[in-house]
């Protein structure tokens, strides 16, 4: 999906980030040497093949110029904190790190290369696999994401931090910094945004039952899997990772709303039993801060299609009638 938060760069602009990563004598000539992959809807991200003829990823933060919601703010540096995490605590595959820089000396913006992983996101394929094999990969994705949930943290929060000893502050910040968002930009929501802090509020006892704080991907679905010969290879875009409840991982959201699936198989994978009460309202409350994200950053990122912004709006809607809204 089309998004400003692309920050695309000249191929000048693309051989001087490859010379300062690789050395001068990497920087291909000619044409094809560089290409978008258009999967992505924050960053923008390209497949370099170097002289050597060895591929990379190369990805880019937004332009200095535009403004991201709160919570998006350092995501580069987000992604590389979960990337370093997973590798060193975990046996998920995941792209290496091979060079990243801050600095903005070659490029407006912080950016850093990995090594590239040949497959194919699990979305794209998911219309020619029979009932079976998505069991299967959706079996596999629960398992993958309670190891990642294995990994834990100092507090609730930023991976970089500053964090919070509880967690109920934490996700109160999160949801409030997204409805601020919203209200800076004007942007109309299918509920008024005091009925959603209320809602909120009436259901955040449930939010003290979890006194742990773990890894959460969060955006782990099946377009963030990179799959090859019926195996999964590679987990991608980290950079919405924190410290929180693992209820609130994206393969949960099929639990409170068919929008996102049927969890069955996730829950089978991940070993988790059925949700209790306590549980179902705070995986309701999750459900809310997505939608809150997905109608929220349609106006962030400009998106020229509405079709985006009218799901999000029906999910939310049907989740605030869920928390008695």
């Amino acid at each position: 999906m089309e998004s400003i938060t692309k920050n695309r760069q000249s191929a000048a602009a693309l051989r001087a980030m490859v010379a300062r990563a690789y050395g001068p004598d990497e920087v291909c000539d000619g044409e094809d040497w560089a290409g978008e992959l258009g999967n992505g809807c924050f960053n923008v991200v390209y497949r370099i093949r170097l002289r050597s003829g060895t591929q990379a990823v190369l990805k880019i933060a937004p332009p200095p110029d535009v403004e991201v919601l709160t919570y998006e703010r350092g995501a580069m540096a987000t992604e590389l904190a979960a990337l370093r995490l997973v590798r060193e605590h975990t046996k998920v595959p995941v792209p290496e790190v091979e060079f990243a820089d801050r600095s903005q000396e070659v490029c407006d913006a912080a950016y850093f290369f990995m090594s590239y992983v040949d497959g194919d996101d699990l979305h794209t394929l998911r219309d020619t696999l029979t009932d079976a094999e998505k069991e299967a990969y959706d079996e596999r994705l629960g398992a993958i994401t309670r190891e990642l949930n294995s990994i834990p943290g100092p507090a609730f929060g930023p991976l970089t931090g500053p964090g919070t000893r509880t967690w109920r502050p934490a996700f109160l910040r999160m949801v409030d910094e997204l409805l601020r968002d919203g209200e800076r930009r004007g942007i109309a929501l299918p509920c008024g945004y005091d009925l959603i802090r209320g809602l909120v509020a009436a259901h955040a006892d449930a939010l003290d039952e979890v006194t742990e704080p773990r890894f959460v991907e969060w955006d782990l679905w099946s377009g963030n899997c990179m799959v090859r010969d019926g195996r999964v290879v590679a987990i991608v875009d980290h950079e919405r990772a924190f410290y929180g409840d693992p209820l609130m991982e994206f393969g949960f959201a099929g639990c409170e709303s068919s929008a996102f699936g049927d969890s069955t198989a996730f829950l089978r994978g991940y070993g988790h039993p059925p949700l209790t009460e306590p549980e179902r309202i705070r995986r309701r409350l999750y459900n809310l801060h997505l939608a809150l994200v997905l109608c929220i950053e349609t106006t962030y990122r400009a998106y020229s299609d509405d079709g985006h912004y009218d799901w999000a709006c029906g999910h939310l809607r049907e989740t605030v009638a869920l928390l008695g809204g």
